[in-house]
């Protein structure tokens, strides 16, 4: 029997099929740069030219008809979305103000691309303020390369946020963001986000970065220098002689494997120390001698070795042969192998700021989560990481994770809570995005060793970064690792503190005397529930342990070290907002009744978590 019908019903099953298997394509890849780069500064005018050789690999499966490329320097002109945005906000960035719109021509910056090719080939582009955009002629295919060849010009900004020339502590030039850089393609399609002054997101590779300037400048920042006996400046092997060749200029040649970005900071004042760590690490160190100064820095070469020792045993082993600590920039900000400091600084301030930064090296650096999606990934991992070297190195504190729960409850209290799912430049204002990238961050890594017990997190941690470092990780796969060692469920806590501006609030709300037992009566006042902790301390000093785990945590932390014995342990269903329950002690015998004694529940009231007899 003939079937006419079977043939074109057999084509289209496998249409269908072949754009199923297509389309099921999809997942985590990592796109791969490799630059090359000359660039020649003009001292005089603040200008720069260069040429910049790119090879893109395009490692997802989609077919690309269109690039983008982030000119920073766009960002520092009157009218731009930066200014308008700074101008606009409730709480500016007293850094920046108004002070974009007041820069004059010589002032302003600006980073044009001249000519630009894609394997031999001219393209045309738009250059829409901060973001340079290019439909190609050719698309890249899924698992190929493209060759992008460009001639730009720049001009160094007077320096008003991160970069920029000419700062309060007389730095000549702060380089960052001062180049143009591929934006990132990922399961998500393109990052092309204009700059407006928060976070950034960028594709790991290979930089070779050569860059010409008068004689007298010293270099700092990105990258292993290949021409040291060329330069000098502190940069020789000792016992060498320094070679260099005439002129008025020197070339500057740096490569930097496996990184995101490039950074550098000049000044003809820099002095230039280094420390060779035991471990191969060189650290450098580049700042303005003067009184200002000089104490400290000299000071800072014992802390930073320490700070990469400390980090690396805690979070994960550091993966470069270097790291540098530049004065210049407006404060502190992260950079691949390196940090931009402002330098006048006491000693705590100048070390918690270089600790910061240099932590920034691990969440930024290395795992480099999108920290425009997920700045409290970056910042809120790093503050709490900060806290816990400053503690070790530096100061130890009987506080040390205060001032992010301080900060958490007072924006959870003031009404202008967003959730950490929102954008960084999308923010409502600076204060809500500081303390929720910041300080709630730091809270949602801390608290995490409250649900499931400081160890298992601390495992987590070095688990997470030794399974996702140079993979660009998001919170369910942190919530995955913790969730492994932990053996609990941990959505909950993802979809209540990360997805929600919902509050924790724990309360006793009863205790009453029995014939021969005490009945105690915990309420959740707050719409997060949480696993809780209870301490009863006895009349004799002795000390036992309430625990209620949530049953949608399917299991329990084990007791941590410090902790009294556990007489009791019960499942606590996030729809009951009350639990009661009984002991086999008289109520005469109790003398306190404690919430979470660890303090590490974020809980916004906690005058109502203690009751004294």
């Amino acid at each position: 029997m003939r079937l006419p019908f079977l043939k074109p019903m057999l084509g289209l099953f496998l249409c269908l099929f072949a754009t199923e298997v297509l389309l099921a394509q999809t997942g985590r890849f990592q796109q791969a740069v490799n630059y090359e780069m000359d660039v020649r500064m003009d001292v005089e005018k603040n200008q720069y030219e260069g040429q910049q050789k790119l090879i893109y690999t395009n490692n997802s499966p989609d077919t690309l008809t269109s690039v983008f490329y982030h000119l920073y320097y766009n960002a520092f002109q009157p009218g731009s979305m930066m200014d308008v945005r700074s101008r606009t906000i409730s709480d500016p960035d007293r850094r920046v103000g108004d002070r974009i719109s007041k820069l004059s021509a010589e002032e302003i910056g600006f980073l044009h691309v001249r000519s630009l090719k894609m394997n031999g080939e001219e393209l045309s582009f738009f250059e829409n303020e901060t973001i340079l955009e290019v439909k190609l002629d050719d698309p890249i295919l899924p698992n190929s390369q493209a060759v992008f060849e460009m001639d730009f010009v720049g001009q160094v900004p007077l320096q008003i946020r991160r970069s920029g020339r000419d700062g309060d502590e007389g730095v000549r030039y702060s380089m960052s963001q001062w180049y143009p850089k591929m934006a990132n393609y990922d399961e998500q399609g393109w990052h092309a986000n204009p700059y407006i002054g928060r976070e950034f997101y960028g594709i790991w590779g290979y930089f070779d970065v050569k860059i010409t300037i008068d004689k007298e400048y010293v270099i700092g920042g990105t990258g292993y220098l290949q021409n040291p006996n060329e330069i000098g400046h502190g940069y020789e092997e000792e016992g060498t002689a320094v070679n260099r060749p005439a002129g008025d200029q020197l070339t500057w040649h740096f490569v930097a494997p496996n990184v995101h970005d490039f950074m550098w900071g000049a000044d003809p004042k820099y002095q230039h120390d280094k420390v060779k760590m035991d471990n191969g690490i060189t650290v450098h160190h580049f700042f303005i001698p003067g009184p200002k100064t000089s104490e400290n820095w000299e000071k800072l070469k014992e802390y930073t070795p320490k700070a990469i020792s400390y980090l690396s045993e805690h979070f994960g082993q550091y993966p470069y042969k270097q790291f540098s600590v530049v004065q210049g920039g407006d404060g502190g900000m992260e950079y691949a192998m390196s940090t931009l400091i402002t330098g006048e600084r006491s000693l705590g301030s100048l070390v918690g700021v270089m600790v910061h930064e240099l932590a920034h090296s691990w969440y930024h650096g290395v795992l480099a989560t999108n920290e425009s999606l997920y700045p409290w990934m970056d910042e809120g991992f790093t503050s709490y990481a900060t806290s816990l070297a400053m503690n070790a190195i530096f100061q130890p504190s009987n506080d040390v994770h205060g001032g992010s729960y301080r900060g958490y409850i007072g924006l959870a209290k003031s009404g202008r809570e967003e959730p950490l799912t929102t954008h960084s430049d999308h923010y409502d204002s600076n204060a809500a995005y500081g303390r929720a990238a910041y300080s709630k961050g730091a809270v949602f890594m801390e608290q995490m060793g409250y649900v499931i017990g400081a160890e298992a997190r601390d495992r987590g941690l070095l688990r997470y970064f030794n399974t996702w470092k140079f993979k660009h990780p998001n919170v369910n796969d942190l919530i995955r690792i913790m969730e492994k060692e932990s053996n609990l469920e941990l959505d909950w806590y993802k979809e209540y503190f990360v997805f929600s501006t919902k509050t924790i609030d724990y309360g006793i709300k009863a205790v009453n005397e029995l014939s021969d037992a005490t009945e105690i009566t915990l309420e959740r006042i707050g719409l997060m529930p949480m696993p809780v902790d209870v301490v009863i301390t006895y009349t004799d000093g002795s000390q036992e342990q309430l625990y209620f785990p949530l049953a949608i945590m399917r299991g329990d932390k084990p007791n941590e070290a410090g902790m009294p014995e556990r007489i009791l342990t019960e499942d606590w269903p996030w729809t009951h907002y009350t639990k009661t329950v009984k002991i086999d002690r008289q109520k005469s015998q109790i003398k306190s009744i404690e919430i979470d004694p660890s303090g590490r529940m974020a809980d916004i009231e906690r005058d109502n978590n203690k009751m004294e007899f």
